[in-house]
């Protein structure tokens, strides 16, 4: 029998070593690969649910400001829950999805899908007066007009020159589409100012810090005063709330991103740029050159009485200035009423959609849609119902996914999806 070698022997050994090693890394490998794709699977399956989440909320009238858990047929190993609340004018809703061990959250804002495949140029509410166009004025779409329809007209020697009236269908005005309840009532709630007055755990201030960001997934936080806010050299991102009783005043070294202003009077001074939404009692003042993004939002909500003398009570928005979103003005009007509730200057850019329970004065352009109580134009010393003088309104260069207004019984869809 030829005895074997030291060497030989250790050989063997080290090869029976190496394969072992290798097929421990190859088992190793094909665990950890099943591992991936399991997590993968989970991670899917989480992103899934997500949407899902989101999408019971555009079909079903979930309830505000409450959690809702989501029937997911009896699968004990995945859970869904739906938050939905206000953030402004849009609804803010809230999903929070899990696959065993792993969770996924994602916000998004949500509003309305324009009312017909292509939403109309102009709605005019039908109070016994035909819209009159004077100037370089120009309708591009269709529009809904009072029966007493449209017509040529002159303001201060200056008639229409344009030879068409309406580029577009016209049809009979029914008024203006009533905008969602619960939206009314949460826009109500924002003019109480007692109720900010109690400090919380939850309150920022201004002057410990000039840098603010709250994620949309954390509580909302809020920046209060009993005062005027003068907001600058200050950067405000997120879930946040700015509240004043009296005034806030926005500088142009302010940079906001997605909060929302609430106070009587808010002041935009020139060259502001940013996205956010403001509501105010009083008045809202833009200055010239600012650029607000979308969805930005102005809105303003005051009754106009017969004795009400305060011709500063408008949303003003001054040359040279562009904002994307909405513009609304609500409240009751009175009869006599000569003053404009929405006042929007020549080269002005609006792109979205313009909303007036009340007088709008418009001699800018709305690249969008307009829906209007009554147009006035005070020219000259006169005053002019009903008449458009040098405006331009057309929504061919308004994106058909733009999200607006939740109307009555509107389709529902994502705005914006939030962090």
């Amino acid at each position: 029998m030829k005895k074997l070698k030291a060497g030989s022997l250790q050989l063997v050994t080290f090869v029976v070593v190496v394969i072992a090693l290798l097929l421990s890394a190859f088992i190793m490998l094909i665990h950890i690969h099943r591992q991936f794709r399991l997590k993968t699977d989970h991670i899917i399956d989480t992103v899934g649910l997500t949407h899902h989440g989101i999408n019971q909320t555009l079909y079903n009238n979930l309830k505000y400001e409450d959690t809702v858990a989501i029937d997911l047929n009896s699968e004990d190993y995945k859970s869904l829950q739906v938050h939905k609340s206000f953030w402004g004018i849009y609804e803010k809703v809230h999903t929070t999805a899990t696959v065993k061990t792993f969770s996924l959250k994602k916000t998004a804002l949500v509003g309305a899908i324009q009312i017909e495949t292509k939403q109309p140029t102009l709605v005019l509410k039908d109070n016994n007066k035909p819209l009159v166009l004077v100037g370089h004025t120009i309708i591009d779409g269709d529009a809904y007009l009072p029966e007493r329809g449209i017509k040529s007209g002159n303001i201060a020697g200056t008639s229409y020159y344009r030879e068409t009236y309406i580029n577009g269908k016209i049809s009979e005005s029914k008024g203006l589409p009533k905008i969602e309840a619960n939206l009314l009532n949460y826009i109500n709630t924002l003019e109480h100012y007692s109720a900010f007055r109690e400090t919380n755990k939850d309150d920022l201030s201004l002057e410990h810090s000039k840098q603010h960001n709250n994620t949309f997934e954390n509580t909302e936080k809020r920046i209060y005063s009993s005062n005027d806010l003068y907001l600058s050299d200050i950067e405000i991102t997120g879930h946040i709330s700015i509240h004043s009783e009296t005034k806030i005043v926005i500088d142009k070294s302010a940079q906001l991103t997605d909060v929302i202003l609430i106070a009587p009077i808010i002041e935009i001074k020139d060259y502001v740029c940013g996205t956010f939404q403001v509501f105010a009692t009083k008045q809202i003042d833009v200055g010239k050159h600012v650029v607000l993004d979308y969805p930005s939002t102005l809105l303003l909500k005051n009754d106009v009485s017969k004795n009400d003398k305060d011709k500063a009570n408008m949303i003003f928005i001054d040359n040279h200035s562009i904002i994307k979103g909405h513009i609304v003005s609500l409240g009751k009007t009175a009869s006599d009423n000569y003053e404009p509730q929405i006042k929007i200057n020549p080269s002005t850019l609006i792109k979205g959609v313009i909303y007036c329970q009340q007088n709008l004065e418009l001699r800018g352009t709305v690249d969008g849609s307009v829906f209007t109580n009554n147009f006035i134009i005070k020219e000259a010393g006169s005053i002019y119902q009903n008449h458009l003088y040098n405006a331009k309104i057309s929504n061919d260069a308004l994106d058909s996914r733009f999200i607006t207004l939740p109307f009555e019984n509107s389709k529902k869809d994502i705005a914006k999806w939030l962090y």
